[in-house]
């Protein structure tokens, strides 16, 4: 958030959408803009004090240029193939002036939704033998049977990394920034301001 509030410096009027985010995130802001959170209807937070909208990311129900900043952190990756954040990628250009789009970086060695080194490197059948004995993910978050078996399937099947070039493709007009952990970018962003 830090880098966030320095790069595209928020005021307590700059309209903010956040697509696919939460309250949480906001409690390490210096700053409170007005904000908009976007997800899925399933996903809307209960007693949110924030406007609420439950849509598709793919397609933002606003018109051009609506808000200030568009917001997202860690949902690209989420929303299907390549030409699913594509479509992401557009809605968020048009209903922003300006945008930050923060994903893990595919070139990071640890993989952070389950929380394992290099297992997104390897052919599938072989991260799906990994994944079905063994996540750190897991061990910490503690799901239940089910809660397990979706975001194993979810992490096989539908979880789409990028790095740089690919990020960099989706946002052609953006800057690609980093945030390094240990020397090494964990996560990349695409910032227009």
């Amino acid at each position: 958030m830090a880098l966030f509030e320095r790069t595209l410096r928020p005021g307590s009027q700059t309209r903010v959408l956040d697509v696919g985010g939460s309250p949480l995130i906001w409690e390490f802001a210096s700053v409170r803009p007005r904000l908009t959170f976007l997800n899925l209807p399933s996903a809307l937070v209960p007693n949110c004090a924030a406007d609420q909208v439950g849509a598709d990311g793919r397609m933002l129900p606003f018109p051009d240029q609506s808000f200030d900043i568009v917001f997202s952190n860690s949902v690209i990756e989420h929303v299907g193939a390549r030409s699913d954040q594509n479509r992401f990628a557009c809605e968020v250009a048009r209903v922003g002036r300006a945008y930050w789009v923060q994903t893990p970086n595919r070139r990071f060695p640890v993989e952070l939704h389950v929380m394992l080194p290099l297992v997104h490197y390897l052919p599938k059948p072989l991260q799906r033998a990994i994944l079905n004995r063994f996540t750190l993910w897991e061990k910490l978050a503690h799901p239940t049977h089910e809660q397990r078996a979706f975001y194993i399937d979810h992490f096989l099947n539908e979880l789409n990394l990028l790095d740089n070039h690919a990020l960099q493709m989706l946002f052609p007009d953006a800057r690609i920034l980093s945030e390094p952990f240990l020397g090494i970018p964990k996560s990349i962003i695409a910032c227009k301001d």
